[in-house]
């Protein structure tokens, strides 16, 4: 069944890429555990992960740094593929990451407010317009509601 030409399309909720940096030492569930509070951040800002969204978070840390002549072990004497080599790697105690937890959160919360009201007007696809959020009326509006 075809739509009436006037007929608006549907509305489609859209999805969010978070990605938190840190510099903090963590290893791969640590990292796991810190994007996961990326999603207090949205929360706060009124998002909610609606059944259609397909929001992705991840995160990475820069501490611990293996050196780019360090990459391939094969040109050492002696190596062997099948004997696995140590390597150093720093790491947070579990129970100190509270405060990471919180940045994490209070980041995303800041970085999405700065995307919606430091945003350009910008015209898109098929001629799409989104204007730019004028601040003195959002100040207006929200001053209304306290």
């Amino acid at each position: 069944m075809a739509k009436p030409a006037d007929e608006p399309e549907p509305r489609k909720d859209g999805s969010i890429i978070i990605i938190v940096s840190t510099d903090a030492p963590l290893i791969p569930i640590q990292l796991q555990r810190l994007a996961t509070r990326a999603t207090v951040g949205l929360g706060k800002v009124g998002g909610y992960g609606n059944n259609t969204s397909g929001d992705i978070f991840l995160a990475f840390s820069t501490a611990n740094k293996v050196p780019v002549g360090d990459v391939s072990m094969q040109a050492k004497p002696g190596f062997n593929d099948f004997t696995p080599a140590e390597r150093v790697v720093r790491m947070s105690d579990n129970d100190t990451m509270n405060g990471l937890f919180e940045a994490a959160a209070d980041a995303t919360e800041e970085a999405i407010y700065n995307a919606m009201f430091m945003a350009e007007s910008m015209t898109g696809y098929k001629g799409r317009h989104v204007p730019a959020l004028d601040l003195d009326d959002v100040t207006r509006i929200v001053g209304k509601r306290l």
